[in-house]
């Protein structure tokens, strides 16, 4: 298993190298396989020795080999956050169903670019939808929960924020939640199920809230802010440990 688990951690290094490229280049435009990585400001073009993930950042020193342009810490960041989440889905889940590891594994991968591309960019790309629906309904097959528990927490998710979306236009005459968060909590709902997408909700609204009012109280409510990525935070959370904190909740009540 000690090889099982060291293989996902490598694996997923090299998929957060590639989620830098979705993450760069995808909110821009730009094909994600041409022109080679290069660097964005003397376009030098990466040799393979410059896109060893993690370990190359730290032999150039965070900077570019020819230019010494500054590279972001994002980049090794997004690698070894990668690499964690692979590897904790390998540690979590591989015995119980290798299949139901990778899907979590996937699904990880892509809330790492909805995270990042909505802070940045203040929207997700319908094909991020489009994936997690997928694994979504893979996951009904392979994680040990009813289907239709899947499918309501897909109405519960997708209903709750449809509501707020439709609420805030009738209320405030404007959109106080994009319609992309409401397509993220349809999918999602469904690849958690609707116990675990209501604590992914719920982990989503606290830290929105910590982090999001100070900053609003500061722009005078006059600045929107992404919520996709505390979305993201909420379903990573209850995907990986969902489980765990449902029974204690539960076993503090009494139930």
């Amino acid at each position: 298993m000690i090889a099982v688990y060291v293989l996902f951690a490598i694996f997923g290094l090299c998929i957060g190298s590639f989620l830098n490229v979705v993450i760069y280049r995808l909110p821009n435009g730009m094909s994600l396989s041409q022109p080679p990585s290069h660097c964005t400001k003397c376009d030098y073009r990466l040799r393979w020795y410059d896109n060893i993930p993690v370990l190359s950042y730290l032999f150039l020193g965070g900077k570019c080999r020819k230019c010494k342009e500054k590279i972001s810490f994002r980049y090794p960041a997004v690698e070894i956050l990668c690499s964690a989440l692979y590897l904790v889905c390998a540690l979590l889940f591989y015995k119980k169903s290798e299949v139901y590891a990778v899907i979590c594994a996937l699904a990880l991968s892509v809330l790492i670019c909805v995270f990042f591309i909505d802070l940045e960019h203040m929207y997700i790309p319908d094909r991020f939808q489009v994936i997690l629906l997928a694994l979504g309904v893979a996951a009904i097959f392979f994680d040990g929960v009813a289907w239709w528990e899947h499918l309501l927490g897909s109405a519960v998710g997708g209903g709750l924020f449809l509501l707020v979306y439709l609420g805030a236009i009738v209320v405030m005459k404007k959109e106080g939640l994009g319609f992309g968060d409401v397509k993220l909590a349809f999918v999602t709902g469904l690849l958690l199920g609707w116990k675990k997408i209501f604590l992914a909700i719920i982990v989503a609204s606290i830290s929105g809230c910590i982090v999001i009012i100070p900053k609003s109280r500061k722009k005078n409510g006059q600045k929107e802010f992404p919520f996709a990525p505390y979305i993201a935070v909420g379903v990573a959370v209850a995907l990986l440990v969902g489980e765990y904190i449902i029974k204690w909740y539960l076993g503090l009540m009494g139930i």
